[in-house]
């Protein structure tokens, strides 16, 4: 305990007391190399210490540490097949057509000029 107890009582409040913290805003500007050179482990003990803080405390940041399955943009149309492709005769579409696959509807269909509206506004 007496390791910790002069770490606590001697040694970190001798460090802080030696930092070159400016008094005022305009004191930071002529602060000079040696200055911001000893001021960079301190600052870099509060960045950790304020980042490892968040990951502990803060909800958003613990759910993105969590393993998540990405969705999968195919959920069921011929899984068996590594790559999926539809192969159309270029006689039979005529002059002008577009196709659209979202994946969600069981085979490919002429594109619906609402659904194209609507993914232009998303």
């Amino acid at each position: 305990m007496e390791p910790i107890s002069h770490l606590v009582k001697v040694s970190i409040p001798n460090y802080l007391s030696g930092l070159p913290i400016p008094d005022s805003i305009g004191g930071w500007f002529k602060l000079g190399v040696r200055d911001w050179a000893s001021l960079i482990p301190f600052g870099a003990a509060v960045a950790g210490l304020t980042y490892m803080s968040y990951k502990a405390f803060c909800p958003v940041a613990r759910g993105h540490c969590a393993k998540k399955s990405k969705p999968t943009v195919n959920p069921g149309i011929q899984k068996d097949v590594a790559k999926v492709v539809d192969v159309f005769d270029v006689e039979d579409i005529g002059e002008k057509a577009s196709f659209c696959r979202c994946w969600r509807s069981k085979k490919v269909k002429e594109n619906n000029p609402s659904v194209t509206d609507k993914n232009l506004k998303t």
